[in-house]
């Protein structure tokens, strides 16, 4: 039983875990009300929110699951990559309550959890390879068994999440923009020709940054000349773009690397469009494909216990001298 603890950007998370496969309770508090008219996450805030909200956050998680501290095996927590002051809050909180319960502590990688959120749905079969998609990543992961992660392929600058946000604002969309983007993306169509980036050829790397730039580009040059451009299929043709590079290169590499499942991992594994295409892709592949369901998508504390859960049946352990990691490596 494992008490998981995540604290990496805007969400304060506390979840219970039960054999890293069944989720007993699971607990998020967002701040998405107060970031908004910011039009992004503004660290200072969040660490405060995490500050207050931590305590209560936890204390229902324990209630909702119905269990005390002295049944939980070992507390599993955000150690990063994320904002470092926000990482501190959920590192110092599971510190205390390790060393006020006598209990074992495990530091998690962020990006692990979020492979992991896949597990509470579905067993994990070896070989597998996780496209993990989110605000700061954009990554092929290959397992061999588990806590074994080898990066294929990641992105070369702006990852997906966050090219997704910047083009969402320079439209005049709220904050996040990802979800605008994806529901104004299914009421257009195509149209706007805008780059694909392959790279060079056997690359499994991403880049948006020079299709984020040719959106805006696009947009500039239509006002300058007076024109009227559909909003609606803008974003329908830069979400084609995306989904395109990210499906075409997931698909060649579960062929190269002959795996037997592909999960999505992250909060942009909740693109509606994304989760379509994958599974039209996939419908008739041998390959198992996993998608979580919406709540596991975004930052929560069961991926980080799911994870955690492992790493402690293999023996892993933190120590109180244990500090936020912005700069984790998976």
């Amino acid at each position: 039983m494992i008490l998981g603890i995540e604290t990496s950007c805007d969400e304060t998370a506390a979840s219970v875990v039960r054999n890293g496969t069944e989720i007993v309770s699971n607990v998020v508090a967002s701040q998405i009300e107060s970031h908004k008219r910011f039009g992004g996450v503004v660290p200072e805030i969040a660490s405060r929110h995490h500050v207050e909200q931590m305590t209560i956050v936890v204390e229902e998680a324990l209630e909702k699951a119905d269990v005390t501290m002295d049944e939980i095996d070992a507390i599993a927590v955000t150690e990063g990559p994320g904002l470092v002051g926000a990482l501190i809050i959920g590192v110092n909180a599971a510190k205390a309550m390790a060393f006020a319960h006598q209990k074992p502590l495990i530091g998690v990688h962020h990006i692990a959890g979020h492979i992991y959120a896949n597990r509470l749905i579905e067993e994990m079969k070896f070989p597998l390879l996780s496209l993990v998609v989110s605000g700061g990543h954009t990554e092929l992961v290959l397992m061999k068994e588990h806590g074994s992660f080898e990066v294929i392929g990641e992105t070369r600058d702006d990852a997906a999440g966050e090219a997704y946000d910047k083009v969402a604002r320079t439209l005049g969309l709220p904050y996040p923009g990802g979800p605008h983007i994806d529901r104004l993306a299914h009421e257009g169509t195509p149209s706007v020709k805008l780059p694909r980036a392959w790279l060079e050829e056997g690359s499994y790397d991403f880049s948006f940054s020079g299709l984020k730039s040719a959106v805006i580009n696009t947009l500039h040059n239509a006002e300058q000349r007076g024109e009227e451009i559909d909003v609606k299929d803008l974003a329908a043709s830069f979400q084609e773009s995306v989904v395109e590079v990210l499906t075409e290169k997931a698909k060649r590499a579960v062929e190269e690397y002959d795996v037997k499942q592909l999960l999505l991992a992250g909060g942009v594994a909740a693109n509606k469009g994304l989760r379509t295409r994958l599974t039209e892709m996939f419908e008739t592949s041998d390959v198992e494909l996993v998608i979580p369901p919406l709540s596991l998508c975004t930052d929560n504390a069961a991926m980080i216990a799911a994870a955690g859960t492992v790493m402690y049946e293999q023996g892993k352990r933190s120590t109180l001298a244990m500090n936020a990691n912005p700069g984790l490596m998976l």
